[in-house]
């Protein structure tokens, strides 16, 4: 069986007051529509997928992400072109995210990919990526091994 695509992503988030604004903006810029919104749910759908945003259990509210704890490291959004990375990168310096690199080439995971990395208020890690051709990582070439260190 071959998937098509992620359908989406839902994130618990442990300042739901904060994460939802930062989120909505984000997500409007990505050209994504708003499908529901309540106190304890935000959800967007645009671009072949759909983002969520939901409300930490009341023993987990103001709890911060850790991104080496088991569960969700990062995720990557795939943009149409560098220009595009670029754009993000502007836009969320603009909403106050923590930048973590700015717009890079990093050659070491594909030719040409090119990336953002940046933190959401609860220092959940997005990246948004370019990579020439199709789009897509090839399967079918072996990376070298390499240090991703700590971060």
């Amino acid at each position: 069986m071959k998937l098509n695509g992620v359908a989406h992503i839902q994130l618990t988030v442990g300042n739901f007051e904060k994460c939802v604004p930062f989120y909505e903006s984000l997500l409007a810029f990505f050209d994504m529509t708003l499908i529901a919104r309540s106190h304890e749910f935000f959800y967007c759908v645009g671009s072949r997928t759909g983002i969520a945003i939901s409300r930490a259990t009341p023993e987990h509210e103001g709890e911060a992400f850790v991104q080496r704890r088991v569960g969700l490291h990062h995720f990557c959004l795939r943009a149409r072109s560098r220009e595009d990375v670029d754009a993000t990168y502007e836009f969320v310096k603009q909403l106050g995210a923590s930048i973590v690199h700015a717009p890079e080439e990093e050659s070491q995971f594909a030719p040409g990919y090119y990336s953002v990395l940046f933190e959401d208020p609860d220092g959940i890690r997005i990246e948004v990526n370019y990579v020439p051709g199709k789009g897509n990582l090839d399967p079918s070439v072996s990376l070298p091994l390499f240090d991703v260190g700590e971060s």
